[in-house]
């Protein structure tokens, strides 16, 4: 049995961040499917190992460790591997910041239009609304019941709507003119920033045709097909088991014309 064992959901959004950073550094682990959409990160078996009740959780001998940046940091330290970030301060400075823009600024809004046009429709329909709200009222920490509520009904807002679709339109100009500077995302060689933003935007050309394809964000599309060709990616993915595993396959195309869908179905709520 390895040392290291990873609660996690869909090699996507914040689970697949640890997942990809393990398999980049070659570290053995056993993985541990959280079926979130049958809330087992809500049952008592995973709260014994986080009471928080979110994903993803590891542990590492008798550690447990949660939040998936900060999982994906101590994986590069603690293992060895080749490292996913580089030597010079400047340029760790510059992927802690871009991680930091992901996970606050792009992560919460495409874990929004995820959850209103994919998840929450799919998991009303699986389960039913009685069978939800039984659900939501065991979740331990009050501000979770209230997130997983608007998340799994579709309560928000038009204004909260229009206000990630913009930070979307925003950080994906961010990412495209990021991207004409240099190879990868914030250095000059693959690192923690790459992981994180993979597992954020590879569906982007699904989800958000209209802002990333081809002739709009060129810069983008060579990123997330040189992302995906790495060995460890393709590894990380045949772990999905539902079908929102496969989106990660538009990369295989060789070129994504702009389209008029503006439907996101990525999400990142835990």
């Amino acid at each position: 049995m390895a040392e290291v064992t990873l609660y996690h959901w869909e090699p996507n959004a914040n689970s697949g961040k640890p997942m990809l950073a393990l398999m980049e550094k070659g570290v053995a682990f056993d993985s541990h499917y959280i079926d979130m959409l049958n809330f087992d990160q809500h049952k008592p078996e995973y709260l014994a190992i986080n009471p928080q009740g979110t994903i993803p959780a590891m542990t590492h001998g008798s550690l447990v460790l949660v939040e998936s940046t900060a999982i994906m940091e101590y994986v590069n330290d603690a293992f060895d591997g080749p490292s996913l970030m580089p030597e010079s301060a400047r340029d760790r400075l510059r992927i802690r910041w871009w991680m930091k823009f992901m996970d606050q600024w792009l992560a919460p809004s495409f874990s929004m239009f995820g959850w209103k046009f994919f998840v929450g429709p799919n998991a009303l329909k699986a389960h039913g609304q009685e069978k939800i709200e039984e659900q939501i009222s065991r979740i331990p920490l009050p501000e979770r019941q209230t997130a997983w509520r608007k998340a799994v009904f579709g309560l928000f807002s038009e204004a909260e709507m229009a206000e990630s679709g913009r930070r979307i339109s925003v950080g994906i100009r961010m990412l495209e003119a990021e991207l004409g500077k240099r190879e990868w995302l914030a250095s000059d060689t693959y690192s923690l920033a790459d992981v994180n933003g993979f597992n954020l935007a590879y569906a982007m050309p699904l989800s958000q045709p209209h802002l990333a394809n081809d002739d709009l964000t060129p810069n983008i599309m060579r990123w997330l097909r040189a992302i995906y060709r790495r060995p460890a990616t393709r590894e990380c993915w045949k772990l999905g088991r539902t079908p929102m595993a496969s989106r990660v396959e538009i990369l295989e195309q060789d070129y994504i014309p702009p389209r008029d869908e503006s439907e996101g179905i990525s999400s990142g709520v835990r």
